[in-house]
């Protein structure tokens, strides 16, 4: 029999009156059960990061660094149990598990190396007005207050950790909330944090369902929200407390632009194929994972067939297979949904050019062309593994097919040409575009979001912590500057 995993409370280990079964979304069986906490267990979880707070803000960096650092260290060292864990409760293949563990050790390490030299105070001279003769301004960072972390199911060991980590490494208490499909792998840095000595309270973990949430969201004593989900729950959290800061990694529908100059063989094949592993890779379940491939029309007949070969050259099933590329989605409703979207599309006019079928929560890596523009896959973020691919007529249509979207996170654009990025750089409404490259890229300690309707606010480690803070000046008088 499985037992019972018990939660994070204020730092300690507990257990709750009621539990509920995380299953794989392969083969359906239970990987593990989980404690809910009651009403006033997660009371207490709150107050006890909100009395701490200032006490944290000010423990030393070095001790906020250490903690870190370890988690960092201790994930390495587990990587292997880490990964089949994330891959049984998610469904991930467990080489793209095996990916963002490591991507989690490298969060916290960097997390350890910002908590060394955040807050080190900025000085401004005020005597450039007469006014200010004698005075000088020193401004530092403090945290805004405890922070609630919502993670999603895609990543749920690394999104976890982007909320953990730089709330620590910027003196801000936690309560973290992992995703209802996937609690086990935010529950593990639990035993990881347990093992340093930061301060009681600084830090939860509270697997709380997802109909008790409002309460926690609206809870003065919570004053910033980091939120990684979708646009729909992102926005009604923003909206329902305009008061609070509130930082929102939403969706996207990422494309992938190959301009006239990327025309070689080689450039082709090599677009085909990372295109074809990044519409894949999580199931296709990420928020920059490609969904729109725009082709000028000078390659587009050479590149359409190198994807759908490359597309059908990705392994699908088991996902505790090291050979498998493409596993299960989260669960069978959400391989319905990106069915439906599919069907749809294809009854609209749109061309099946591989894929297009579903077995229980797995579904065929998909390639569709001639997609109209008002089909809900065309407009909406499928977050399945599923590929359109559309003619462009010159690199102004194209980035203005990327532009239309009500997404905007990531974009790609294969270009050789200097000013041809610079131009995408200037004309793409994004958070990011990526330069000879798919829109997948992300490195952890880059600043990474969105514009538009792919959310506010900016993740990575440094960006974060500034999320988390707020400036505050102290002027010095009657110096001698």
């Amino acid at each position: 029999m499985t037992s019972t995993t018990a939660f994070w409370l204020a730092g300690r280990q507990a257990t709750g009156e009621t539990a509920f079964d995380v299953t794989s979304p392969w083969d359906g069986r239970t990987v593990g059960t989980v404690s809910v906490p009651t009403d006033a267990q997660v009371e207490e979880a709150v107050s006890a990061a909100h009395a701490v707070r200032e006490d944290f803000a000010a423990t030393p960096a070095h001790v906020r660094a250490a903690a870190l650092d370890h988690v960092s260290r201790r994930l390495a060292e587990r990587t292997e149990e880490i990964a089949r864990l994330i891959s049984a409760e998610n469904g991930k293949p467990v080489k793209w598990a095996r990916g963002e563990v490591g991507r989690a050790v490298s969060v916290f390490r960097f997390a350890a190396e910002e908590a060394r030299r955040f807050n080190g105070g900025e000085a401004q001279r005020l005597d450039t007005d007469a006014g200010g003769q004698g005075r000088l301004a020193f401004t530092r960072r403090f945290p805004k207050g405890v922070v609630l972390g919502i993670a999603p199911f895609n990543f749920p060991l690394n999104l976890c950790a982007h909320k953990i980590a730089p709330a620590i490494a910027a003196g801000a208490p936690i309560i973290l909330k992992p995703a209802p499909a996937t609690p086990l792998s935010g529950l593990i840095l639990g035993e990881l944090l347990a093992e340093t000595e930061l301060p009681a309270g600084s830090w939860s973990i509270l697997p709380v369902p997802n109909d008790r949430m409002p309460a926690l969201v609206q809870d003065e004593r919570l004053p910033v929200i980091s939120f990684t989900g979708s646009e729909t729950v992102g926005y009604a959290i923003m909206d329902s407390v305009p008061r609070k800061h509130c930082t929102l990694e939403l969706g996207g529908n990422g494309a992938a632009v190959v301009l006239a100059d990327f025309a070689s063989d080689e450039d082709l094949d090599r677009a085909a194929q990372r295109i074809a592993t990044f519409s894949n890779y999580q199931g296709g379940q990420s928020c920059i994972s490609v969904q729109r491939v725009i082709a000028d029309a000078s390659v587009y007949d050479r590149l359409l067939p190198r994807i759908v070969a490359a597309v059908e050259a990705q392994v699908t099933g088991d996902p505790n297979d090291d050979a498998t590329d493409v596993g299960p989605l989260v669960s069978e409703a959400a391989a319905q949904r990106v069915e439906s979207w599919v069907d749809e599309a294809v009854a609209a006019g749109a061309t099946l050019l591989t894929g297009g079928k579903r077995d229980g929560a797995s579904y065929a890596p998909t390639v569709l062309a001639d997609v109209p523009a008002d089909a809900t896959i065309s407009r909406e973020e499928v977050f399945g593994p599923v590929l359109t691919v559309q003619k462009a007529d010159g690199e102004a249509a194209a980035f203005a097919a990327v532009n239309d979207s009500k997404y905007g996170l990531q974009a790609g654009v294969f270009t050789h040409d200097l000013q041809t990025a610079f131009r995408a750089h200037r004309a793409l409404e994004v958070g990011g575009v990526v330069i000879g490259d798919v829109p997948s890229y992300r490195a952890d300690q880059m600043p990474y979001g969105g514009a538009k309707q792919s959310g506010v606010g900016r993740e990575g480690v440094r960006f974060a912590m500034d999320d988390y803070t707020y400036e505050r000046v102290m002027v010095l008088t009657g110096l001698a500057l």
